[in-house]
């Protein structure tokens, strides 16, 4: 499929190089090559628009044939289940005949199926679930650490001069008192108190919180299934714009300031304490002699590290990838206005079903597997339970 895509895309440009190389010897003038580059971009315009129908109808062919692989292959192993019933049966003493019209009565048709239903095979996908697994990453282990022996330098005195005595004259005492005189009475004045501001932030809305399709990838795939684009809705948050202003905390105002009176301090020596003798002992004098001792001896210390875990996702398979009987949309219950009604629909999700023309073409077709896959849907057909999720009544 993507070798034919690009063998499209490869046609096409050598179309358009091989268109350019032949006309620019013809060009004469500005006008000429402006005229010739709008060509130009009208017929690559028309190429794009050609690759993409083929491109869409390789993918609907594509996926036409994955589904009659799914459908030949389902076929197979019920025929193969069927022969081996009907061994069963012969051994049992029954007829083949009979063990196969009860097998093709249960499988290859669809069951407590009613007048005016109508039934396909569709592939139904396999079924996942996401589980933790606690692994050992390292084993528990222990390190071992040496803690050094303990010192301490101890300081032992040795006198090195005995103590005495000495006689000293203590002379007077005196001290300076101070007279305060006043100078100037105590008055007061008034002063301006400035106002007071603060700043405050406030938030604004910008852009209110929305919601946006954007492409994306479903939880669940599978390789041989049909492809189409996904689209996921994004819920995208508000804005906001934080303003600084300016707000009055407190208006200016104004203060009585007391002026205290002054004063001239006059100083005058009085004597406090006579002359007296005292005796000092001069204290011993000592020297310090440094000795370094061992407080502890050396030790061995065993730290246990303990093991260590890690968490590794692992997704187990629920269910495998079957091909079942389900209720469909055919021509034999169709109408135009409900095809028109599933056009909407789809394109009311956000894929594209072509035309709204009321006929169930293989652009229709392509959505409605679109959509499957994007649902986790049974993909193969246009199934009850599909129109059910695309909220069509019939």
């Amino acid at each position: 499929m993507k070798n034919g895509k690009l063998l499209i895309a490869a046609i096409a440009i050598s179309v358009l190089v091989a268109s350019g190389c032949s006309t620019r010897k013809d060009v004469s003038s500005t006008a000429d090559l402006q005229q010739q580059l709008e060509m130009r971009e009208v017929e690559i315009k028309d190429l794009q628009s050609s690759m993409g129908k083929m491109e869409a109808d390789l993918d609907e062919k594509d996926a036409q044939i994955q589904a009659k692989l799914v459908a030949a292959e389902e076929a197979k192993r019920m025929a193969n289940d069927a022969e081996a019933r009907a061994r069963a049966a012969e051994q049992s003493g029954s007829t083949p005949s009979s063990a196969a019209a009860s097998v093709a009565g249960t499988e290859l048709l669809p069951p407590n199926a009613k007048a005016g239903e109508c039934y396909a095979r569709v592939f139904l996908p396999p079924t996942y679930s996401t589980k933790t697994e606690r692994v050992l990453e390292r084993e528990a282990s222990e390190r071992i650490e040496v803690i050094p022996a303990k010192h301490q330098i101890v300081e032992e005195t040795v006198e090195t001069k005995a103590a005495s005595e000495r006689a000293e004259i203590v002379p007077a005492e005196y001290k300076w008192v101070e007279e305060k005189v006043l100078v100037k009475e105590a008055s007061s004045r008034m002063e301006a108190v400035a106002a007071e501001y603060k700043w405050v932030e406030e938030k604004i809305l910008v852009k209110q919180a929305h919601t946006t399709w954007k492409e994306g990838r479903g939880p669940v795939e599978k390789v041989d299934n049909a492809t189409g684009e996904i689209m996921c809705l994004v819920e995208v948050p508000a804005q906001y714009e934080t303003v600084k202003k300016k707000t009055l905390v407190k208006p200016a105002t104004t203060r009585q300031v007391d002026i205290p009176a002054e004063y001239k301090t006059v100083k005058r020596r009085v004597m406090t304490k006579a002359p007296t003798v005292r005796t000092i002992a001069i204290p011993a004098e000592y020297t310090t002699v440094k000795v370094d001792k061992q407080v502890s001896p050396p030790q061995e210390r065993r730290i246990e590290i303990p093991a260590e875990y890690k968490t590794v996702p692992r997704t187990e398979k629920l269910t495998d990838g079957e091909i079942a009987w389900r209720e469909v949309l055919c021509e034999t219950n169709m109408t135009r206005t409900t095809v028109t009604d599933i056009q909407r629909a789809l394109q009311r999700a956000g894929h594209n079903p072509g035309p709204i023309d009321g006929v169930y073409g293989t652009r229709t077709n392509a959505a409605v597997r679109s959509f499957q896959r994007a649902n986790s849907i049974p993909t193969g057909g246009l199934t009850i339970k599909t129109i059910e999720k695309l909220g069509v009544d019939l």
